[in-house]
């Protein structure tokens, strides 16, 4: 399995698949053609149906300016095109092709091109499986993952997931100041600055929690939207769960910055192990893919705060992942607000309910995270396209159809 920095990438929103993973393959496919005078990209599947909404073709003619460059959004997909996110660059040179390379945006900003070994990333990891690590870690006396994080990293990896807490901060306190309407036409109002200061004078502890929570997932989810500042958790549209659990722990329990690090070395392993077995691509596997696995990592990371054992851990991101099997990914109008904002903050709930439920029950579960894993993914590729982030299904549809009627 790959290092968890795989999974916490700082970028700018709206999407890993669709702006993190076109700009780097822009970038990769410029570098190796330097000769090229003009540029043709020719978008397949999510990446054509979303592409506008998602900003690809705005990411593409920046990273390839100032030379011509020409987005195709292909309506149909070859039989040679195996992911939703495919690419293909067409390098000219005085009206002649030079070059040509396919690219495949699998989640996360990650690429990978088909035919070439690898992607120069190594294997950290012996363990592929929650079993394999839970098996190790019991036979090593290691009480929790983010020991078997350092074991496998080394200690340098909190330096780097310290700079992630730092970024991840950063936009909650952005989020929360900011205002207005989000671009792209959809007139969605900034509400987490609203819904941060709406404190009640009657309000229980329970509500809260839930303001708050949400307040901080609203605030990132705003940003990414915006295309501001965020890290991938695991990805752009699921970046809003991750943060808000762990900022509203941090300052309720008044835990340290250090043992939120820890906390997230806990969550890049659960992250890790989805993307290897699984996927973290709503394009692939609908938005149970992301928002699901944003929310088994959050659950597993503050779980780790609260001290709880392994196998508590282990169940609170499989209840967390269970629970949203089948999940669609259905933006409207192809960007990433209506319904992705809103589900960050409640999936941020969800993540604390099956961390308090895995307390009690722990002892009582059937399933296991690697089960639950592979039922994701079966779930997943078995969805109609027309719910994998193509916005022909679901939501998308429907307000669509509305509007027309407007």
């Amino acid at each position: 399995m790959k290092s968890i920095r795989d999974i916490y990438k700082i970028g700018k929103g709206p999407s890993s698949s669709h702006t993190m993973g076109p700009e780097r393959a822009a970038e990769l496919f410029r570098k190796e053609h330097p000769e090229a005078d003009r540029i043709q990209v020719q978008l397949f599947g999510s990446l054509s149906k979303t592409g506008v909404g998602h900003g690809t073709d705005r990411v593409l003619r920046q990273v390839l300016a100032p030379l011509e460059t020409e987005i195709v959004f292909r309506k149909d997909s070859p039989a040679d095109v195996k992911h939703p996110n495919t690419m293909d660059f067409y390098a000219y040179q005085e009206g002649k092709q030079t070059g040509y390379l396919r690219v495949e945006s699998v989640g996360g900003g990650d690429i990978v091109i088909p035919g070439r070994q690898g992607d120069g990333q190594e294997e950290i990891y012996p363990e592929n499986s929650f079993a394999e690590i839970a098996d190790f870690c019991k036979w090593r006396y290691i009480d929790t993952l983010s020991e078997y994080v350092e074991m496998n990293e080394g200690s340098d990896i909190w330096d780097f997931l310290g700079e992630v807490w730092q970024v991840m901060k950063q936009s909650i306190e952005d989020g929360l100041h900011a205002t207005g309407i989000l671009p792209g036409g959809l007139k969605v109002q900034r509400k987490a600055k609203h819904l941060y200061e709406q404190e009640l004078s009657t309000e229980v502890a329970q509500v809260r929690e839930c303001r708050i929570i949400c307040s901080y997932a609203y605030a990132v989810s705003e940003q990414n939207a915006d295309n501001g500042t965020i890290v991938t958790a695991p990805t752009c549209g699921a970046c809003g769960v991750l943060p808000a659990v762990l900022r509203y722990v941090q300052e309720t329990r008044g835990c340290t910055d250090e043992q939120v690090v820890r906390a997230l070395g806990t969550a890049g392993i659960i992250g890790a192990l989805t993307k290897r077995n699984a996927s973290i691509s709503g394009a692939e596997c609908g938005c149970q893919a992301e928002i699901g696995t944003a929310c088994s990592m959050a659950a597993a990371a503050i779980a780790e705060l609260y001290g709880l054992s392994l196998d508590q851990v282990e169940y609170a991101a499989e209840m967390a992942m269970e629970h949203h099997l089948g999940l669609t990914c259905d933006p409207i109008c192809g960007l990433v607000q209506i319904p992705c904002i809103e589900r960050n903050a409640v999936a941020a709930m969800r993540a604390m309910n099956a961390c308090n439920l895995s307390y009690f029950l722990c002892g009582t579960r059937n399933i296991s995270y690697d089960m639950v894993c592979k039922a994701m993914y079966e779930t997943g590729i078995n969805l109609s396209h027309q719910y994998r982030e193509t916005s022909e299904g679901g939501l998308a549809r429907f307000y669509n159809r509305r509007r027309k009627t407007q």
